[in-house]
């Protein structure tokens, strides 16, 4: 778990990746404009989240990751925090794996490879003020 004390006047973005790269293709993405903090699995992503949730602005969570998956700790976050923008990224196209997202709790489901368009675009919708 990648974690540092985020910097308040920036928006904060939480986000659970096992692979190394698609964490830093996501940071590169963002982290221009954004802090991130970062954690390799569910069960990681839910400790951040205890730490930092509430200056956490979005959170991006891969679904399939070891320990607890992605479904798993957004069903938990949600329990506590029903407002908070949860960004489900997905290498899984398929409509039921994307169902299955929503019904968890994610607010907005993106399928792999991100590109810079479709995720700053999706981050823009819920930091307000968020420009590119």
């Amino acid at each position: 778990m990648e974690s540092k004390i985020p910097n308040k006047e920036r928006p904060l973005i939480l986000v659970a990746e096992d692979d190394e790269s698609n964490f830093k293709l996501i940071k590169a993405i963002i982290n221009n404009r954004c802090d991130v903090l970062w954690a390799r699995n569910g069960q990681e992503m839910l400790n951040l989240y205890e730490q930092h949730g509430e200056q956490a602005d979005v959170l991006l969570m891969d679904l399939k990751m070891p320990l607890m998956d992605g479904l798993e700790a957004t069903r938990i976050i949600r329990q506590s925090s029903p407002d908070i923008p949860i960004i489900v990224q997905t290498a899984y196209a398929f409509y039921e794996d994307q169902q299955q997202a929503m019904v968890a709790g994610a607010t907005e489901v993106l399928v792999k490879p991100i590109t810079l368009m479709a995720l700053r675009n999706s981050l823009k919708k819920y930091v307000p003020g968020l420009t590119w």
